[in-house]
C-alpha cells in the first residue's frame, strides 16, 4: 500500500541501534495531514489526493483558495500538495493522515527544495578548475574561460556549465528507511539527509524502488568465482587480502 504525507523539516541527529552503531538521521514533523480533495477517474481523468498541511488564519489565504478549502468542510490549510496513491480510492475528504500512517523498516521517497546559494561561479556551482595564479594571469582567476567553438557552429552549446542561480531546486532524496516513529509526537526519522533548511516543507511518500532483502552475510559476495579467490591461494585477488 502507498503511503504519503506533508511535513517539515526539523534538524539531523544521531540514533544508536541495539549494536550500538551511530545511525545519523534527520527529523521531520509528518503531519497531521487532512485530505482537502478527492480526484478521481469519472471527474477529472486520474486517481489522487489533495492533502493539506499546517493551519492558517483565514487573512493570509486568497478567496478561491479558502472557497476550496470550504467545500472540503476543513480548516484553512497552508500548505497543499497531490499525491497519485493506488489506494486513494479509500481515503474521503476530511480524513486525518498522521505520522503512524509510517511504520519503522519502511522505505520512502523525500523531496523538498534544497537550500539557496545565490548567485555563483562556475568554481562554486560546478566545481571547475581556477586558472594558474603566476605568470600575468590577471583577475581572471575564477572566470569561466573560453565558452566554445568558433565560426562552426558559432554558437555555445547547450548544457555549457556557467555562473548563475544556484541551489533553490527541487531534489528527491530516494529510498531512505524509516528509524523511528513517535505517533505522540507525529515525528518520523529517516536515514540520511533531506533537502531543504531546517523548517522547510517537505513531502515524504512510499519509494518507488523496490528494495530487495540481501541473501548470504554481509560482505560476502555469492559469486562463485569470488568465493573460490578466498580458498585459492594461488589467485592474485586471495594473495592481496
Amino acid at each position: 500500500m502507498e503511503k504519503a504525507i506533508i511535513g517539515k523539516k526539523v534538524g539531523m541527529t544521531q540514533l544508536f541501534d541495539e549494536a550500538g552503531h551511530v545511525i545519523p538521521v534527520t527529523v521531520i514533523e509528518a503531519g497531521p495531514c487532512v485530505v482537502v480533495q478527492k480526484k478521481t477517474e469519472e471527474k477529472d481523468g486520474y486517481t489522487a489526493v489533495q492533502l493539506g498541511f499546517q493551519d492558517v488564519k483565514e487573512k493570509n489565504l486568497s478567496k478561491p483558495e479558502l472557497g476550496h478549502l470550504k467545500k472540503a468542510g476543513v480548516d484553512p490549510k497552508k500548505v497543499l500538495r497531490e499525491f497519485k496513491l493506488d489506494n486513494a480510492d479509500a481515503l474521503n475528504e476530511g480524513d486525518q493522515i498522521t505520522a503512524e500512517t509510517f511504520a519503522v523498516g519502511d522505505h520512502v521517497d523525500v523531496t523538498g527544495t534544497s537550500k539557496g546559494k545565490g548567485y555563483a561561479g562556475v568554481i562554486k556551482r560546478y566545481g571547475a578548475r581556477r586558472t594558474p595564479m603566476t605568470h600575468g594571469g590577471g583577475p581572471v582567476h575564477r572566470h569561466a574561460g573560453s565558452m566554445g567553438p568558433a565560426t562552426d557552429p558559432s554558437r555555445i552549446f547547450k548544457g555549457k556549465i556557467g555562473a548563475g542561480h544556484m541551489g533553490a531546486e527541487q531534489v528527491t532524496v530516494m529510498n531512505l528507511d524509516v528509524v523511528q516513529v513517535d505517533p505522540e509526537l507525529n515525528v518520523i526519522a529517516v536515514r540520511g539527509a533531506i533537502p531543504g533548511p531546517k523548517g522547510s516543507i517537505v513531502t515524504v511518500r512510499t519509494s518507488v524502488k523496490k528494495t530487495f532483502e540481501k541473501k548470504g552475510a554481509a560482505g560476502i559476495s555469492n559469486n562463485p568465482q569470488k568465493a573460490s579467490a578466498r580458498v585459492n591461494p594461488q589467485k592474485a585477488s586471495a594473495r592481496n587480502k
